[in-house]
C-alpha cells in the first residue's frame, strides 16, 4: 500500500462543526471523533496544521450587522477561536497526540504567540499545530487565515472540512438539481462566486498555487482518504504555468 500523497497539510475546521447538531457550543463526542481523525492521519507521518473557526461561540459579521463595531466584533470572534483551539488541543492530548496552540493574538498564559519559524519547527518535531485567532486582524475570515498559514508553512494542500461532500453550483440543501464539481480552478471558483472560501482566501491560494480540497468531515475516515489520494470531495487548484 502506498503512503500519503501529502506530507504537510493545513486542515480548516469551522467552529460550527464542533457544535454537531446543536446551534451553539462544543459537543464532546464530536470533538473526540475529529481528534481521532486527526490522529489517524498523524500516525501516517503527515505533518498537520489546523486553523479553527469560532462560529459555534461567536460570529463577528452578524454581530456587526446588528450594530456592534466590526473590529470589536471580529476581535471577539478571534477569542472564540482560541476557546475552540484549546478544546481541540485537550481532545488530542488526552489521546496521546502532542500539540501546540499558537495564537495570532497574544495570550501567553494559555498558548504560544504565532511565530512562523517556531510553527514550522513544531511541525518538524511531529507536533500538531493549531492556529488560533485567525490572522490577528479584523475584517479577515478564518478561511483567509487558513490560506495565509498554509502559504507560510508551505503546506502541500488545504483540506477544508465541511458538512457537504464538495463544491456545488448552488446550495444542494435547497436545490435538488445542484451539480457537484469534482475539480475546478481557483479562478473559476472566483468567477462563478462559488461558496468555497471567501474571495481573499481563494485569491491567496491561487497566487501561491496551493490546492484546496473541500470534503465532508461527517463521513468517518475522510481525512485519511483525502491524504491518501482517494477521489474525495472537490479539488480546487490552478494549472501549472
Amino acid at each position: 500500500m502506498s503512503g500519503p500523497v501529502y506530507r504537510r497539510i493545513l486542515l480548516k475546521l469551522s467552529g460550527e462543526m464542533l457544535a454537531g447538531n446543536a446551534d451553539f457550543g462544543i459537543q464532546q463526542a464530536v470533538l473526540g471523533r475529529f481528534a481521532e481523525e486527526v490522529i489517524e492521519v498523524h500516525k501516517l507521518g503527515v505533518q498537520i496544521g489546523i486553523v479553527i473557526g469560532g462560529g459555534n461561540i461567536f460570529r463577528g459579521v452578524p454581530a456587526s450587522e446588528g450594530g456592534m463595531d466590526r473590529a470589536h466584533a471580529d476581535y471577539m470572534g478571534m477569542l472564540a477561536t482560541c476557546i475552540n483551539a484549546l478544546a481541540l488541543q485537550d481532545a488530542l492530548e488526552q489521546k496521546g497526540c502532542y500539540t501546540r496552540v499558537m495564537s495570532a493574538v497574544r495570550i501567553e498564559q494559555v498558548c504560544e504567540p504565532y511565530i512562523r519559524r517556531r510553527a514550522v519547527a513544531h511541525l518538524n518535531k511531529g507536533r500538531v499545530v493549531i492556529f488560533a485567532a485567525g490572522t490577528g486582524n479584523p475584517y479577515f475570515s478564518t478561511d483567509t487565515a487558513a490560506s495565509l498559514r498554509a502559504a507560510e508553512i508551505h503546506a502541500d494542500v488545504i483540506l477544508k472540512a465541511t458538512k457537504v461532500d464538495g463544491v456545488y453550483d448552488k446550495d444542494p440543501k435547497k436545490f435538488a438539481d445542484a451539480v457537484r464539481y469534482e475539480t475546478i480552478t481557483h479562478l473559476d471558483a472566483l468567477k462563478l462566486g462559488l461558496k468555497v472560501m471567501d474571495a481573499t482566501a481563494i485569491s491567496l491560494c491561487m497566487e501561491n498555487r496551493i490546492p484546496l480540497i473541500v470534503f465532508d468531515l461527517n463521513r468517518p475516515g475522510n481525512v485519511r482518504r483525502v491524504v491518501m489520494g482517494e477521489a474525495v470531495g472537490t479539488h480546487v487548484s490552478s494549472p501549472q504555468p
